[in-house]
């Protein structure tokens, strides 16, 4: 049995909505960030990087969305969740390597600057950036990398439940995201999903 590791709010969303869309067998298994359960003996044994997604299969734990969110489209074919030649799975990857490492980055800065910066002053002007720092990425978003009605075109992919989940964290972040028509328009339309649906109540319960 897959067993998902997730918290409420967090980039986990991605690999939960991925899981659902594939069709798989999956528990999802909530993690209290809050209560800092990421931080217990028995959940750093599973994921010693201390955070989430977590993805415990029959081979072993997967972290990163990146890496789950690949491994989901591979060993679910049938549900066509990524490109299957070398060229489009680069394409995939490039796009949300660029969530992974430019995006979420951004967004972290609002409240995580302890993991740069020690002083008070800094964690402030690291917030006041991230409107600016989080609109600019989302604009690159918009006028280059997405292709339309999806991220790689015609069909859904891995890279349409990582967008929209952190596409939801813009109001957040003082972005409005009526700013961005086109990925305004998907991150709605995404929700509507019904596997998005279900993920989101689930989350919710």
């Amino acid at each position: 049995m897959i067993r998902l590791f997730y918290s409420l709010g967090s980039c986990s969303l991605a690999s939960h909505i991925a899981l659902e869309e594939a069709g798989a067998e999956y528990e999802a298994v909530r993690i209290d960030v809050r209560q800092k359960a990421n931080l217990t003996p028995e959940y750093l044994a599973l994921n010693p990087k201390g955070r989430v997604p977590a993805l415990a299969t029959d081979q072993g734990v997967l972290t990163e969305n990146l890496a789950i969110l690949a491994w989901i489209a591979q060993v679910f074919p049938a549900a066509k969740l990524a490109p299957t030649d070398p060229w489009g799975f680069a394409q995939a990857q490039a796009f949300n390597g660029y969530l992974a490492s430019t995006v979420h980055v951004a967004h972290a800065h609002r409240h995580r600057g302890y993991r740069w910066a020690d002083e008070e002053s800094s964690f402030e002007d690291m917030r006041r950036k991230v409107p600016q720092t989080v609109g600019a990425c989302f604009q690159l978003i918009e006028d280059e990398l997405f292709k339309g009605p999806y991220v790689l075109g015609g069909a859904f992919s891995i890279c349409d439940a990582y967008l929209f989940t952190l596409a939801d964290w813009l109001e957040g972040d003082g972005v409005d995201p009526k700013q961005f028509p086109r990925v305004h328009e998907h991150r709605e339309r995404i929700r509507a999903r019904p596997a998005v649906t279900r993920v989101l109540a689930a989350e919710a319960a």
